[in-house]
């Protein structure tokens, strides 16, 4: 496994060798103020260890993966249901967390309903430190969108008036199945269900190529105007981008007016959360935990609700305008699950129809 080594030149002009704490992270979570702070921790503690943000940013499960299996990360920002994906690949990347280390003392401000969730568990052992969640939301620029003309039920989307002006996320195609179902009125986790039930029949005819489902989620793909990676872009022919939250803050600096829709039937909601690789020890395993305990605390907390438009996992913030108007808002039958091996290969074989189909119905719109 590769370590990352940084030279420094101390006062007597010898070198010496400051080793790597690599944060593998999605973009905007970790600011280049977060790591003069925390590596000042760190120095003030006698820890000759660093942290530094690698690249690429996480993308999506697969991607994320990927790059802890190859031993390229040491701390990472796993959205929880990631942890017990697929026969529970990733589990076996991370060590459980010492939530009673001393270098953790902002756990226990953490909120009790986050903090004992069986996705991020085995039995008594917690593999994940919340840090901070949100929903997969749509936002509409209410510059060029009136209050009249926002969409109410997700089945809006698939109206001809907003074709080729809404983006969806590409890499994490579950979100876009989700809605699709729930637009159907059903769960946007039914695919687990029937896999749960051992339904194979009604998984067949799900499968099918002239399935309601494939066929609405062949639109879907079919009049996106837009399909994003790591996070949305925005340009003036989109009046409605899918995302996780983040980046709208930073648009909205820019003086645009980007608005939460709120569909009647609810959003999907996520957590994501601070983890240990399972190779983490000693000395770098400490300044991991002091690593965590500075991104739960006051200060980036606050950061998470005022910048990135998230919900806080911490009781220190000043606020936290999501839980406070919806309470129960990771305690409901959105908030995504892990999906097993089955289940997500039943995803990507319905992603893969719908994106062949979505692309011969452009070439057949392009020609007309």
């Amino acid at each position: 496994m590769a370590i990352g080594l940084i030279f420094c030149l101390c006062s007597t002009g010898e070198l010496w060798a400051k080793e790597s704490l690599r944060i593998f992270t999605w973009d905007g979570y970790v600011t280049k103020q977060d790591l003069t702070q925390v590596n000042k921790l760190l120095s003030e503690q006698n820890y000759d260890i660093e942290a530094k943000v690698i690249t690429p940013f996480a993308d999506d499960a697969d991607q994320m993966f990927n790059v802890i299996r190859a031993g390229k990360a040491d701390v990472t920002f796993l959205t929880l249901f990631f942890i017990k994906m697929q026969h529970q690949r990733m589990l076996h990347l991370l060590q459980p967390i010492n939530t009673q280390s001393p270098r953790l003392s902002n756990y226990q401000a953490l909120e009790p309903s986050l903090t004992d969730i069986p996705m991020g568990m085995v039995e008594n052992k917690k593999f994940y430190i919340p840090w901070g969640g949100g929903a997969y939301g749509f936002y509409v620029n209410r510059n060029q969108v009136e209050k009249q003309d926002i969409p109410v039920s997700l089945n809006d989307l698939w109206l001809p008036k907003w074709q080729g002006r809404v983006s969806y996320n590409l890499s994490q195609e579950w979100y876009n199945i989700g809605i699709t179902l729930m637009s159907m009125g059903k769960s946007p986790f039914y695919i687990n269900e029937l896999v749960r039930k051992h339904q194979h029949a009604r998984l067949i005819e799900l499968k099918a190529e002239n399935s309601d489902l494939i066929t609405k989620l062949t639109r879907l793909y079919a009049n996106a105007g837009h399909l994003w990676h790591s996070g949305p872009v925005f340009h003036e022919n989109l009046h409605i981008v899918s995302s996780w939250g983040p980046e709208i803050m930073r648009e909205n600096t820019k003086g645009n007016n980007w608005q939460l829709i709120q569909f009647k039937e609810g959003s999907m909601v996520w957590l994501d959360t601070i983890n240990f690789v399972h190779s983490l020890k000693g000395k770098k395993l400490e300044a991991a935990e002091i690593f965590a305990n500075y991104f739960i605390g006051k200060q980036v907390q606050n950061r998470i609700v005022t910048s990135l438009s998230m919900v806080a996992a911490s009781s220190l913030v000043e606020s936290n305008p999501i839980i406070d108007n919806n309470p129960t808002f990771f305690q409901n039958d959105l908030f995504v699950p892990p999906y097993d091996t089955v289940s997500g290969n039943i995803v990507t074989t319905l992603t893969e129809r719908a994106l062949a189909g979505a692309k011969i119905m452009q070439k057949a719109t392009s020609q007309d």
